[in-house]
């Protein structure tokens, strides 16, 4: 009898779940109110590329693979080829400074741990110092060198197209039509 009782809880807990389903969604439509990104980073011009560095076990992958400051040099590069932003060589000189860092946090399921490679971008208003965004972007992770560097790769591209929908495009200049 017991195991009835069961059966009968769990179908109304599932049917209660799935009918709640629509109005959690509901909540995300287009009609809600969107919270603005701060004006610091809309009206950016300059910015200054933190190595913030990595973790332990991440330096000792990055050093494997012969370029301990890949993040880094990665992200500067992608920034650069953007071109949105006026990269410069010191924090004083900038509007933000977006402080690049990668983890390799270990993840315990309780039957085999894995790590969670990512990379973690904190934008800072140089002036304040007052962190104004952060992104955590995952890496797939990979056994080969070759699979590590294009999953790298597409990870830091994903982070940049993140960073491309905070700030707006460039105005259109008058003068080109």
């Amino acid at each position: 009898m017991s195991r009835i009782v069961n059966i009968v809880i769990y179908c109304f807990t599932t049917a209660a779940v799935l009918v709640s389903l629509p109005s959690l969604t509901a909540q995300n439509t287009p009609d809600s109110p969107v919270a603005p990104v701060p004006a610091q980073i809309i009206a950016a011009k300059r910015a200054f590329i933190s190595n913030a560095g990595a973790d332990g076990t991440s330096v000792a992958l990055f050093e494997k693979i012969g370029d301990p400051n890949q993040p880094y040099n990665q992200f500067y590069a992608a920034m650069k080829t953007w071109g949105h932003f006026e990269l410069v060589n010191a924090p004083a000189d900038a509007d933000l400074v977006f402080e690049i860092r990668f983890s390799a946090p270990l993840i315990g399921s309780g039957k085999m741990d894995s790590y969670a490679p990512q990379l973690d971008l904190a934008i800072l208003d140089a002036k304040t110092h007052f962190r104004l965004w952060t992104f955590t972007q995952l890496i797939r992770g990979a056994f080969r060198e070759a699979t590590w560097k294009k999953n790298f790769s597409q990870g830091m591209a994903d982070l940049l197209e993140r960073i491309k929908t905070l700030a707006p495009p460039p105005a259109a200049d008058p003068a080109a039509k």
